[in-house]
């Protein structure tokens, strides 16, 4: 099985060679202003643009789905919902939700094996949305690397 590659880097900015896919959580009421969208939109304005139109339309836009947004002629964004509201609740929970990133990475396998793709992210749901990488690595490995797929992690320096 692959394991994942943990670069020194921008995940907006994938080195590697062939198609990519950089992936992010988003959340769930349509907000986007804080965290890596904000690299990514400093990049492409698309990803925004069609996130936006996704939560206007109020088709499929809940949590578990993805959206694919192609950005240069080897580049895609996936937008994948994976985050409930942007507050950590008074019961202390955080705006992370596991079952919906898995489900998001899910269905992600399908499109990075039809692009052959290879998938770039940052620690998803590790930084505004609350979530531990202690629950999220072993995702990743279930479902991703599991298929074959090729997955960078980027950190920031």
């Amino acid at each position: 099985m692959k394991t994942i590659i943990c670069l020194k880097g921008d995940a907006t900015n994938p080195k590697t060679e062939g198609n990519k896919i950089i992936a992010h959580i988003c959340n769930d009421i349509g907000g986007w202003g804080k965290g890596f969208v904000m690299a990514i939109s400093k990049r492409w304005k698309l990803p925004e643009t069609e996130y936006r139109k996704w939560f206007q339309s109020k088709e499929n836009f809940h949590l578990g789905e993805i959206q694919i947004v192609k950005v240069e002629e080897n580049i895609l964004v996936c937008n994948m919902i994976g985050q409930h509201k942007t507050m950590t609740n008074l019961k202390g929970i955080p705006p992370i939700r596991y079952e919906a990133v898995e489900k998001c990475l899910n269905k992600l396998i399908d499109e990075a094996l039809k692009l052959n793709a290879s998938v770039h992210m940052p620690r998803i749901g590790c930084g505004l949305a609350g979530g531990r990488w202690e629950e999220i690595e072993p995702m990743i490995e279930r479902t991703l690397l599991k298929n074959n797929v090729e997955v960078y992690v980027y950190d920031f320096e």
